[in-house]
């Protein structure tokens, strides 16, 4: 049974998820800009590129995520006491779209992903592919994190969506 303890547990996963993507973005950002200044070969021109685009990315989806997640998490608890028609209108409108985009995100990744260990395999012993090599290893490292991440997240997420739809079945639809 779907209660506002589940809703209560879900949001500060996600808000504590979120924290630590922030912080993972931040440190890729820190990290690629520190290897820029301080190596000058093309594998860590390349390196940076995605570690750095990335990087970006998972900082402002976290910061993102983070700072809306207090808000979602009291309006779901307030609607699921005196408004449950808004967990069926809104709240689990919202995570549908959530869960879809998630979708999106792993299969992009996923692709992103094979793409780099095809890189990878292919140019292993080739010359002058340095910066090519680099920029594999570092689309691998950060599509591989991401996806982990976004992996745990849609789990979360579907546990949550999940909840959200037995009550609404629970509490609507029954005679």
């Amino acid at each position: 049974m779907f209660s506002k303890t589940d809703i209560e547990k879900y949001f500060p996963e996600e808000k504590n998820a979120a924290l630590f993507f922030l912080i993972l973005g931040i440190i890729a950002v820190l990290l690629s800009a520190l290897l820029f200044l301080m190596f000058k070969t093309n594998w860590y021109k390349g390196f940076v590129i995605p570690v750095f685009v990335v990087g970006v990315i998972q900082g402002l989806v976290g910061y993102q995520v983070h700072k809306s997640a207090d808000a979602y998490r009291k309006d779901a608890v307030f609607s699921y006491d005196l408004n449950p028609s808004k967990l069926e209108t809104k709240e689990y409108v919202r995570m549908q779209k959530v869960n879809r985009q998630l979708t999106v995100l792993l299969i992009a990744e996923a692709l992103l992903l094979m793409a780099a260990v095809l890189m990878v395999i292919l140019l292993k012993n080739k010359a002058d592919t340095a910066f090519w090599r680099g920029l594999a290893l570092g689309l691998l490292l950060q599509a591989a994190l991401s996806f982990g991440f976004d992996g745990l997240a849609k789990n979360r997420a579907g546990v949550y969506l999940n909840g959200l739809r037995s009550f609404i079945t629970n509490h609507f639809k029954s005679p």
